[in-house]
C-alpha cells in the first residue's frame, strides 16, 4: 500500500512539474506568437478573435502538453531531455498547426509557408524551454 502511495505521489509530482514547465515554454512561445499576431488565430478555436482569449487558450494547451511530456519522458540527463523537448516541439507542430488547427478551422492541412515555419521555430523553442525547466524542477525534486 505504501509503495502505491509513493508511486501516485511521484506521478502527481511529475505531472505538476510538467504543468509548470509547459507554462514556462508557453510564455516564451506566446511572446513570439503575440509579436507575430498569431494569438487571435488560436482564439478562433473557441469562436473568438481576441488575442487575450488566444493567449489564455495557448497557455492552457501549453500546460496540458507540458504535463504529457513530463509524464511520458523518463528521468534522464539534461542533454537527452533537451533533445526530447526539441523533438516533442516538432511533433506538436505537425499535429497542431499543420493538422488539428487547420482541420478545426476549415483550412488546408499541412500548409507550409512563412507563418508555419515560424510556428515550427516557436514549437521547438517551446519544447526546449519546457524541457529545460523540467530538468531544473526534477533536479530540485531529487535534492529535496
Amino acid at each position: 500500500m505504501a509503495t502505491n502511495m509513493r508511486a501516485d505521489a511521484g506521478l502527481v509530482s511529475r505531472a505538476a512539474n510538467g504543468v509548470v514547465a509547459g507554462i514556462a515554454g508557453g510564455i516564451v512561445f506566446g511572446i513570439l506568437m503575440a509579436m507575430m499576431g498569431m494569438l487571435p488565430m488560436v482564439a478562433m478555436l473557441v469562436g473568438s478573435s481576441s488575442a487575450v482569449v488566444g493567449a489564455v487558450m495557448h497557455l492552457v494547451i501549453s500546460a496540458a502538453f507540458g504535463l504529457v511530456f513530463a509524464v511520458a519522458v523518463p528521468a534522464t540527463g539534461t542533454g537527452a531531455l533537451l533533445g526530447a523537448g526539441a523533438i516533442y516541439g516538432v511533433l506538436l507542430w505537425v499535429v497542431g498547426p499543420l493538422l488539428i488547427m487547420p482541420a478545426w478551422l476549415g483550412m488546408p492541412l499541412f500548409m507550409i509557408n512563412g507563418m508555419t515555419l515560424m510556428s515550427l521555430l516557436g514549437h521547438v523553442l517551446y519544447g526546449l524551454v519546457a524541457a529545460g525547466v523540467l530538468a531544473a524542477l526534477r533536479r530540485r525534486t531529487v535534492r529535496a
